[in-house]
């Protein structure tokens, strides 16, 4: 992760133009996320996918995919923000407003290969600690997924295991094994 530049203001930070790999501002430093590869942009799919398919009908929350959001003063790109449908910001006439300037209630980070574990890590346990209702890291590499919660210890799941988020949805359950198993092209 390169560091673009230091010492700027939030305001300064998101009057830049966007780039690619995304830029994202901690405190008062930008960073830019690792380019995605294609163990990252498959697992980014299945789960924007699975999520939205199993809660969007029933209206109970829809998963953006590399969306900014902008709150105590930083502003990063999870590489998943699951809102509650009740929490989706929407303008006087109900659609969905361009900048989000609130916490997810789900944020899922996925590592790429020459991203540190422990960034992501320490990232998962700040949007914890900063209202999210879980944080959810999948490193593809090892299949495994560890699930923070705010006052809880982190779950780790593996094969076998299923990824359930009843902050979202009570039936959301997605299994590890048919997601790890969507990296087989064979």
């Amino acid at each position: 992760m390169a560091i673009a530049q230091t010492s700027l203001t939030l305001e300064e930070f998101l009057a830049m133009p966007e780039d690619e790999p995304a830029l994202e501002f901690e405190c008062g430093r930008v960073t830019q996320k690792v380019a995605p590869q294609a163990y990252h942009s498959v697992m980014q799919v299945v789960l924007v996918e699975r999520i939205n398919r199993l809660v969007t009908p029933k209206k109970r929350a829809f998963a953006f995919s590399e969306l900014r959001t902008t709150f105590e003063q930083r502003s990063y790109v999870p590489d998943i923000s699951v809102y509650r449908w009740s929490r989706v910001p929407v303008d006087e006439q109900g659609r969905v407003v361009q900048r989000f300037t609130t916490v997810p209630d789900v944020a899922i980070e996925i590592a790429s290969p020459g991203q540190s574990s422990n960034f992501l890590t320490r990232r998962c346990i700040w949007y914890t600690a900063n209202a999210a209702l879980a944080a959810v890291l999948v490193d593809p590499q090892d299949e495994s997924v560890v699930v923070f919660r705010p006052g809880r210890t982190p779950a780790s799941l593996q094969r076998g295991d299923y990824l359930e988020l009843p902050e979202i949805d009570p039936e959301l359950r997605i299994s590890l094994d048919e997601l790890f198993d969507s990296l087989n092209f064979q």
